[in-house]
């Protein structure tokens, strides 16, 4: 059995008896039933993954994936490709967006080139290359179905090394010029919709170039026929290598009854394809925050997840996950440490 197949047959749902015990405790705390909002709602399902209406969410670590893509060559995008190579280093010295924000929250952050278009090693990025970059989808396939299934067994892989180095707080993030580009295209196959409807700006490309980039996909769906029940078929015609990576960690997380958080619109389609592979796997997602992104609603809509964050973000990395990390660990830190009726003489 292959390491994909044998993930994906791990992953159980919830545990019941964990989340009630949780909402009792809740529910005795001296407060309104209910008044904490998606903070309660965070520690029924940290007790449902874990198994245990108590759990830890100390150890803290994003997950980020780096990539390109040959659709870049259709001009899909405004900023130079090499930017990937240049940016993805800086995830773990703590000096960009989701290396800053993690150095705050007391977060770790792990690099992986997973298919970054350079043939040099990169500065404090494991090296996971599968090759520099998938071909341009507008013309074919972006990769091979094998290609597919080792970008989500290197995700899978990820997730479990951090697992065993003790991270019970997993987030995803990614770096990729031009990612939304397939991004928008796996939304749109799965929720069956016309690429313009989930097609926005991403890194900061003019308004009136939105419609070809929505064209360019249109024509890559039309070319390639994605199967929309099948999750690796999709990915190899129209994803990418980090894309898959980030959905092998949920699988991972999944499969290892750890909580994954999510990032924003290129995290939403990784999330897509894992619930793809295996619907459970929502159960262990939490969506950090809704992005700026055109498209954002239609993801969360089909994964019926509601983002503990509405920040107007669209940077990307998993600076979202890292921002949301400190939420977690306040809804975590609430519910252990405030006192009970049981408690404290309130007249209940």
């Amino acid at each position: 059995m292959s390491i994909l197949e044998s993930t994906v047959n791990n992953i159980d749902s919830l545990d019941k008896t964990s989340i009630e015990q949780a909402k009792k405790r809740l529910d005795r705390l001296i407060k309104p039933q209910g008044s904490l909002g998606k903070m309660e709602d965070i520690c029924m399902q940290l007790a449902g993954i874990h198994k245990n209406k108590h759990f830890d969410t100390s150890k803290k670590v994003v997950i980020a994936f780096g990539a390109d893509h040959g659709v870049y060559e259709e001009g899909v995008a405004p900023d130079p490709q090499n930017i990937t190579y240049m940016q993805l280093p800086n995830f773990t010295k703590g000096i960009c967006g989701v290396g800053v924000i993690s150095k705050f929250v007391g977060a770790d952050v792990i690099a992986v080139d997973i298919g970054v278009n350079c043939d040099h090693e990169l500065e404090g990025v494991l090296n996971y290359k599968i090759r520099k970059g998938t071909s341009n989808m507008a013309k074919g396939p972006a990769m091979t179905i094998e290609e597919a299934i080792r970008s989500l067994e290197i995700g899978i892989e990820m997730a479990e090394d951090s697992i065993k180095k003790g991270y019970n707080l997993i987030g995803i993030g990614e770096m990729g010029i031009c990612n939304t580009t397939p991004s928008s295209a796996i939304i749109s196959v799965i929720d069956n919709c016309d690429p313009e409807d989930v097609t926005g700006i991403g890194a900061g490309l003019k308004k009136e170039r939105v419609k070809f980039k929505a064209d360019t996909i249109r024509k890559s769906i039309e070319l390639n026929k994605p199967n929309p029940e099948d999750a690796i078929d999709i990915l190899s015609k129209v994803g990418g290598f980090e894309i898959g990576g980030m959905a092998g960690v949920i699988l991972g997380c999944s499969a290892n009854r750890i909580p994954v958080v999510l990032d924003g619109f290129i995290s939403y389609a990784a999330a897509l394809l894992a619930y793809k592979i295996n619907p459970k796997t929502r159960e262990y997602m939490i969506a950090s925050h809704s992005s700026a992104e055109t498209g954002t609603q239609r993801a969360l809509n089909i994964l019926n997840l509601e983002p503990v964050l509405n920040m107007g973000m669209r940077l990307g990395e998993g600076s979202g996950a890292a921002l949301a990390f400190n939420i977690i660990e306040a809804s975590n830190y609430t519910y252990e440490n405030m006192a009970t009726f049981d408690e404290v003489d309130m007249g209940r």
